[in-house]
């Protein structure tokens, strides 16, 4: 049994708020638990798929929710189940006639074929879509939680109750789902994975976190993530009465939280250093894809998102390049240095980091980046639109936002059988948990997996 929290941050469960969560104490208390390091990038897509493939982001081609097609400047494809070329822990379950229970992984949008039953991720446009494997069992769906919700629509907006009501409701209905599923189907490896964690601290971090610049005292949504986390808790305590001595039971999440500074505007940066030209410059914030861009004197440009992917305009790659080959290292090392120089809006360093991909991936399918930005350490947001004539901005350009990601995410496991477990584990991976769960079925692991079964797990 595997249950997967999106977003869910060590630091307040393993330490701010174990005192008020019995069950997953509980959890800890008699198993193994410990930080676990995400993917480089740590966001949603493609991290759960990495969890679930054992493969990094180079491996699978997938380097965030959007990705180049190609190397034209205006192809971009979604990365929901088609973009997964890889065989995921389900995948070799099924093959292997083991009964497998899905709900709500990232990335299983559209459905494929799997021996058991698989609902669909919050990357469904609505119900009214093919969301289910078989198809029929999303009239089973509306017979025992009515209306499904895929995913909080608003959740960044200033609809603060709006989002707090259509998260709890979620999540009860997602739990309310798995519950019928456990009790009422035959099964052999089950997951879910509530999107409803990331939702709460991306709407209301600001709320809860003394240290944040927009956190108010005595707001009336201090406690609302403690609140929700508490809900979940209960939630997970219903799901472990279905699971005998004999299950094994995870609870994951594919990253951290933790408070978003602002954000850097990283194409008015390229503007105001000369590596992007445009034709016409905007009077308003204007997302890069509405720009009219000079790529007849751009050197490079950059994506937004929780961290900023720079691509080069190559010569004989991409349509009108203007780097010649020769310089394609020398200028990836001066933006390097140069990007990392970047202080907050006051001076002060922030510790940005930049990688060559080829630093974080061996394999590297699909259109990869050529420099990967973490601003802050991933404090600090990139905002791809140009027209604030500032490289700084606090207002989010895909609107209000409270949160960024942190590097690490949890890991928590009772073994199976009622064994002890090791207590705090440290090191461990998130390309670690598809080899581990393999190993608790006594399956062979592929070679080709880029972790290792966790061995205070067994």
């Amino acid at each position: 049994m595997v249950i997967g929290l999106d977003c869910a941050e060590p630091g307040l469960i393993f330490d701010r708020w174990l005192d008020r969560l019995p069950n997953i104490r509980a959890l800890i208390e008699r198993g193994v638990h410990g930080p676990l390091r995400s993917c480089d990038p740590p966001i949603t897509v493609p991290a759960w798929s990495v969890m679930m493939s054992s493969k990094k982001p180079g491996t699978l081609g997938i380097y965030g929710f959007r990705n180049r097609a190609d190397y034209s400047y205006e192809n971009h494809v979604i990365a929901n189940s088609t973009a997964v070329k890889e065989d995921r822990v389900w995948d070799i379950l099924s093959r292997h006639n083991k009964r497998v229970m899905l709900i709500g992984i990232p990335q299983t949008f559209p459905p494929k074929p799997v021996n058991g039953i698989l609902v669909g991720d919050f990357l469904t446009p609505d119900i009214k879509a093919e969301y289910t494997y078989p198809p029929e069992f999303k009239n089973e769906i509306a017979e025992v939680v009515g209306e499904y919700i895929l995913d909080v629509r608003e959740f960044r907006s200033d609809k603060k109750d709006l989002i707090l009501k259509e998260i709890f409701e979620m999540t009860r209905k997602r739990f309310q789902l798995a519950r019928y599923l456990l009790a009422e189907k035959e099964w052999d490896y089950f997951m879910m994975v509530e999107i409803g964690v990331d939702r709460i601290q991306h709407a209301f971090w600001a709320c809860m976190d003394k240290t944040h610049r927009n956190y108010r005292a005595g707001n009336s949504y201090e406690n609302v993530i403690l609140d929700y986390y508490q809900l979940v808790d209960t939630e997970i305590g219903e799901l472990l009465k279905l699971a005998d001595k004999n299950t094994a039971v995870f609870v994951v999440s594919d990253h951290g939280a933790q408070k978003m500074e602002g954000s850097i505007c990283i194409n008015e940066w390229l503007i105001k250093e000369g590596y992007l030209a445009l034709l016409e410059m905007p009077t308003t914030p204007t997302p890069f894809a509405k720009l009219k861009v000079d790529w007849s004197k751009t050197k490079a440009w950059g994506d937004g998102g929780y961290y900023s992917r720079i691509f080069l305009n190559l010569k004989g790659r991409e349509p009108q390049g203007t780097v010649d080959a020769s310089q394609y290292d020398r200028i990836r090392s001066e933006l390097i240095e140069k990007i990392e120089a970047i202080p907050d809006e006051k001076g002060r360093p922030i510790s940005t980091k930049v990688f060559r991909p080829e630093e974080l991936y061996q394999t590297r399918n699909g259109v990869a980046p050529d420099l990967m930005v973490y601003f802050g350490n991933l404090a600090w947001r990139s905002a791809g639109t140009v027209g604030r004539n500032s490289i700084y901005t606090f207002e989010n350009d895909t609107g209000p936002d409270d949160a960024n990601h942190g590097q690490y995410g949890v890991f928590i496991a009772k073994p199976n059988g009622g064994k002890p477990g090791a207590g705090r584990l440290e090191g461990l991976q998130i390309q670690d948990i598809a080899p581990t769960i393999l190993r608790l079925f006594d399956l062979p692991i592929p070679a080709g997996m880029e972790g290792k079964a966790i061995e205070g797990v067994f």
